[in-house]
Order: C-alpha cells, then structure tokens, then sequence
C-alpha cells in the first residue's frame, strides 16, 4: 500500500486510540507521506523515532508490533517463558505506558516480566537481566534524542543488545504482523499475574557492583569536588548514591535533577552538544569545581569537563575514554594486577589515541562496528573462551564499560571513573586535561570531530542513500590535500589493498590518509542523518584544528553539500 492507503487504514480503524486519532484527522498530506511512507526499522541500537500517529512513528501499535517479534524470539529460547523479561524505562514521554505495553504483549505468549518499579539508567537494565538470569531486557528509551523521540531497545539473556543475527530473527517476525492495529493483547488483569515489580533488591545489588569498580578505594575524596547533572534523566539517583557512599564531594545541578520528559531546564539532554554543560558549568564556577561530569538520559553516556588552568575544558568522548585507559592500565600494572591476556574493545570510528594507550601497557586491541552490542558480544566470546581478559569498551559517543557485570555502555560506572581518575591526579598537581595533554606528547595529538547532515522524510533517506551510493562509485583519491592510501568498505566487507574485513556487514566507508588521519562516513542507525567521523592527525593542537577545517569543508564540498 502506498500512505495515502496506509493512512486510510488507520483514520477508519475503530478501536484507535483517541489522542492518535486526533492526530490523523489533523494531519496535512506532507504529513501524511511522511508518517506512513514507510515502517520503523530496527537500527544499530533497537526501535527510535518521534512518537505520534502512524507506521513511521512509535507509539502503542509499533511498540505492540515490535514486541510480538520479541515475544516470539524469546519463546525460542531455552526456558524462555519461565526465565522472562526484564523491563527498564526512562523520563520521556509515554515511556512507562510502552513499558506496560511491552509487558502485556509478553504476557499474551505465556511470557513473564520484571518490571522495574520507576525509571532506572538503561545500564541497569542490562544489569538486571543478568542478575534475574532472564531470557533477555526491553528498555524504553530514546537515549539522548530530543523530547519528540522515544524508543525500544531489546537485549539477549546476557545484558547484551541483540546482534544482527539475533535482531534479524526478531524483525523476521515483526514482518510477519499483517496488521499492528490488530494486534490482540490481554486486559491488566489478565496480565498481572505474569508481571513482577523489580526495584530495591536489583538496585542495592547494581551500586554493590559499581563501587568494586574503584582501582584505588583507599585514596581521601574530600577535597575533590564534582559537579553533576542528570540532565533531567536517569541517573541522579545511581550516580549520587555511589559517589556519596564512596565519600565524594558531589554537587548536584538541582534544576535538572528531576525526571522531566521535556527537559525543561537543558539546552539539549545530549553530552555531544556543548550547550548541554551550559547550567553544569555556571554551578561549577560557583562551587569551584574540579570536574563536571553529566549523564544522557537514559544514563549511558557520560561528559567530562575538567577545570584546567582555571577555565572548563570539555572533553570529547575519545579523549575522556583515552584518560581513563591510561588511569586504569598504569595502576593495575603498578599494583601488578594489569591480566597478560587483557583486551580493550573499541569501534572502527573511534580515534587512534586509545589504542595506542592500551597497547603501550601490552594490552590487545579489537575492533567492531559502531553499536555497543558488538563490544558486548566480543565479551560474551571470550567468557566462554577464556582466551582474553577483558579490561575496558568505548565508543567515541561518550560511552565506555568497565566491568562487565553490564554489558552495555554505562555511564555511572563511567562517572566514578572520571571522579577517581581527577581526584588521583590533583593529588599529583595535575588535572585531566594535563593527562591528556601528556598523552598527546606520547602518542600523538589527534582531533575528533563528527558532521552530522541532517536529513529527514522520505527525501533525506534518499538523500543520504544517494551521498554513499555516490562515494562507492567514484571514491575521492584525495581529501584536503591529502591522498587516500586506503578505502575500507565496511558493507563489501573489502578494503582496496586487496585485504578482506572480518565484521558483520555494515553501511561504513573508511577512508585512510598519507599523514595518519582518517575519515569515516555511515548513516545513522537511529537518526535520519548521515554521519562523517573525522580523526585528524597534527604536529600539535593547533596544527589538527587547522587540518580539520581543511578536511571538513573538502569532504562537504566532495559529496555535495
């Protein structure tokens, strides 16, 4: 069908729901086109798009939808039934009602459910999953989207989100839904008997695991000063329990600190936007502060700010990681605990410096595609195996894992880090930036920055389908000045020295220049954006920020733009 039928299918269904139906009947026929010119798709991290009426929206019949898929891949697994789900939620708009939702579909099949009793960090879904020895974890959320968007992101028994070869099973069976509207679901009261409420017990045991994650417990904190937000989200009550417990100066930035689904009191609730420190940063100033640090919603991700030389310095999401690597590593080799076998995971768009770090302390580094799941998957492997030890998973969007008890990005676990690190190194004179800094005289100073086109509807996903089409054809030799000594496409699974890639297939070009940067270009699994990751090798600061610019305008201008 094409939207105008798709739409009529929708505007006539009887049992609609009455805000939905408003909606449609309101709807002009460019809005039309675009809510139902196609379905939601699973992308690199679940199910997430703008909520409201129809196919290309999330609400209460694609969420049913997706959980029918679900539902059915879990009643494959061993035991499926009896292990059951666990459920986790964040602030945003009709987060708890597509929790229920999801829990209602389950209990359609047979299925059990732990539903946590309010909003928990989306890492502690993944915690309690393995805690409860589920079949597998729904967590409702739109991570560090704006408050239009929602979400739905689902999780195998380990913690981790489904693989591809796992989440194809699962959109095998969404496809099999004729139709989301008629989707039959049980009363409340049919469905209570297969729900549990999970809180307290999950959670005690969630911060027990947090706090084990300090290399140095013994060190005094007092004098340490941290300044941090929840963005309106998540994690304000994980986050200042452990830190406090942990006896930490914590400052809370108290006009964000309420769950608030429209985000009231941030300029953006995404640690990527430098406005989103704007309120953090003036506390810090007042409080003098050594270090700001502020979650995404959901509590995945985390910022750093780190005062140095009496300004706020923000830190990206791989050089904070970078820190924290050379935090970690030096003091478990010092006490003699760093594992022979230890291993780093981090992403084919993630900057060179962590690797090198690791590497410099005789610890392996593995590459996967951009998605946390396959950091996660890289850990479950080698569990079995006991070939590798794991000992640290980034990403360059401001989200790492420490200890593996969870097995998606956590930020809480990522904020004692932060804390532990600047306190460690003020007690030496130096900040975190000076770290940085050290690192760079080591290593090499590189830049990362990322352009995100924005492309939405129907015309954007042709848009951005036709920038890589275009790349694939006619691959620039040259970028900036700079040759291209190697182009990897990442959904050929080829590289043009010949060599061959050994990663699920994904829609990535990367291409390697003459100096030692590199650029990356991949849509967005879960925005409608086409992203350019640039990973710019200099002399110095300066030198990369110059050569950025270069890099930058030349690649927009080579795709069009």
């Amino acid at each position: 069908m094409n939207y105008k039928e798709e739409y009529e299918r929708w505007n006539v269904f009887e049992g609609m729901d009455a805000g939905l139906k408003s909606e449609l009947q309101a709807m002009n026929d460019k809005e039309k086109e675009d809510v139902f010119y196609t379905n939601l798709e699973f992308g690199t991290a679940g199910m997430r798009g703008v909520l409201g009426a129809g196919t290309n929206r999330l609400n209460i019949y694609t969420i049913r939808k997706a959980n029918v898929g679900f539902a059915k891949y879990v009643l494959g697994l061993p035991e499926g039934k009896e292990r059951g789900v666990a459920i986790g939620y964040d602030n945003r708009h009709m987060s708890y009602r597509f929790a229920i939702e999801s829990a209602k579909v389950l209990a359609t099949y047979g299925i059990k459910s732990y539903i946590f009793e309010s909003l928990r960090p989306t890492p502690e879904l993944s915690f309690a999953v393995r805690y409860l020895k589920c079949a597998g974890g729904i967590m409702i959320t739109a991570s560090h989207n704006p408050k239009e968007y929602n979400g739905y992101k689902v999780y195998d028994d380990t913690g981790c989100q489904l693989i591809p070869e796992w989440a194809d099973q699962v959109v095998g069976y969404v496809n099999e839904v004729a139709d989301e509207l008629k989707i039959e679901v049980v009363s409340d009261d049919e469905a209570y008997p297969y729900m549990t409420w999970i809180g307290e017990e999950v959670d005690e045991a969630y911060y027990k695991e947090v706090m084990s994650i300090e290399v140095n417990p013994g060190m005094e904190k007092d004098d340490f000063k941290i300044v941090f937000s929840p963005q309106h989200g998540t994690s304000n009550i994980p986050v200042r329990t452990c830190l406090t417990r942990l006896g930490y100066n914590i400052v809370p930035v108290l006009a964000q600190c309420a769950p608030d689904p429209d985000f009231s009191n941030t300029a953006s609730p995404n640690p990527e936007v430098p406005c989103s420190y704007d309120l953090a940063i003036k506390k810090a100033k007042e409080v003098d502060a050594d270090v700001v640090v502020i979650c995404d919603p959901d509590g995945d991700r985390l910022g750093v700010v780190a005062k140095h030389d009496g300004e706020y310095v923000l830190m990206s999401g791989n050089q904070s990681a970078a820190v924290y690597l050379e935090y970690i590593l030096s003091q478990l080799k010092e006490q003699g605990k760093l594992p022979a076998n230890a291993v780093m995971y981090n992403t084919i768009v993630t900057s060179d410096l962590g690797e090198l770090v690791a590497r410099s302390y005789g610890v392996d580094v593995e590459k996967t595609l951009t998605g946390f799941k396959f950091i996660g998957d890289k850990i479950r492997k080698y569990e079995a195996t006991k070939e590798k030890q794991f000992i640290f998973g980034y990403e360059e969007s401001y989200g790492c894992v420490v200890k593996d008890f969870v097995r998606d990005k956590d930020a809480v676990q990522a904020v004692l880090t932060a804390a532990e690190a600047g306190n460690y190194y003020k007690k030496q004179g130096k900040d975190l930036i000076d770290v940085l800094n050290e690192l760079y005289q080591k290593h090499g100073t590189f830049k990362e920055t990322q352009v995100a086109l924005a492309k939405a509807g129907a015309a954007g996903a042709t848009r951005i389908k036709e920038i890589m089409d275009n790349l694939r054809k006619d691959a620039p030799t040259v970028i900036g000045g700079v040759k291209v000594t190697k182009v990897e496409d990442y959904q050929s699974s080829t590289c043009s020295d010949g060599s061959t890639i050994d990663l699920p297939k994904s829609n990535v070009l990367k291409y390697y220049l003459e100096d030692g940067s590199w650029i990356a270009a991949r849509p967005s699994g879960t925005e409608p954006k086409c992203k350019f990751y640039f990973s710019i090798k200099g002399v110095d600061a300066n030198d990369a920020a110059s050569k950025t610019e270069v890099f930058q305008k030349d690649m927009m201008k080579i795709i069009g733009e």
